[in-house]
């Protein structure tokens, strides 16, 4: 098993940041994600504890379950199903404050199960592309959050 970490502060309040990364068709920011979608509610909140995600990125598809939704520190799944076949023990989104914004914490820890070769595949070409993909999220969960300041032609000022 490989674990992956992405770790970033997001310029926003963790309400707002772990609203968005918890909303996985915000996903599709990301241009190794395609399709993202919920398939199952979950039982208090739409992307709460026992909520179906369906994610198709460039690598497969997967299907993940949440089971574990703490709003807004923490946020839990399993991947049950892939194509093709991984075997997944964890994921794990943590989230908090700091000064500056909302520390994001995301891990990871699977592999590819296929014989001899699954370590050298895990550790070569899926935690690149996994942990490419995280950065990709939380740096799009950024621009979409952060403050942006206006513009000096912005609303109530005008040119000279």
């Amino acid at each position: 098993m490989e674990t992956m970490t992405v770790e970033r502060v997001i310029d926003a309040p963790i309400d707002e940041v772990f609203t968005w990364l918890t909303t996985t068709t915000h996903y599709t920011s990301s241009p190794l994600v395609l399709r993202c979608r919920l398939t199952r509610h979950g039982e208090a909140a739409p992307y709460g504890v026992g909520a179906v995600r369906s994610h198709l990125w460039l690598i497969g598809w997967f299907r993940e379950r949440i089971t574990h939704y703490d709003p807004p520190h923490a946020t839990e799944y399993v991947v049950e199903r892939s194509l093709p076949p991984s075997r997944h023990e964890l994921g794990r989104m943590t989230f908090t404050e700091v000064e500056g914004g909302t520390h994001v914490r995301w891990t990871t820890r699977a592999e590819i199960p296929v014989p001899v070769l699954g370590a050298v595949l895990t550790r070569f070409l899926a935690r690149p592309v996994i942990t490419r993909t995280f950065r990709n999220i939380l740096d799009a969960a950024n621009s979409a959050l952060a403050p942006h300041p206006q513009s000096e032609t912005g609303p109530g000022r005008c040119r000279a």
